[in-house]
């Protein structure tokens, strides 16, 4: 298994990355302690992946996805996807 990202994330951080003027920033995710069930996860773009993370390529031009060895153990089988979605509040 491994974590994977639809066609939709993958635009999505393309996206981003050229608002940013980042091109060849790297998406990095994990997990961190802390949230309701002991666990919070977490996204940032950053330069280059770190030595041990797990390191998956998507597209082409190619997004990078990098995961820290922790947090894999947590995202292994995890799909990553964008929607952009109508919240309505309940204090309408």
């Amino acid at each position: 298994m491994a974590v994977s990202m639809t066609e939709a994330a993958v635009q999505r951080v393309r996206t981003l990355c050229k608002k940013r003027q980042t091109p060849d920033a790297v998406l990095r995710v994990g997990v961190r302690g802390g949230g309701c069930s002991g666990l919070s996860y977490f996204m940032d773009f950053v330069e280059t992946p770190e030595e041990k993370d797990k390191i998956f390529e998507f597209g082409d031009p190619s997004i990078v996805l990098a995961v820290d060895r922790k947090s894999y153990l947590f995202l292994n089988g995890t799909e990553i996807h964008f929607a952009q979605t109508m919240m309505k509040s309940g204090f309408e």
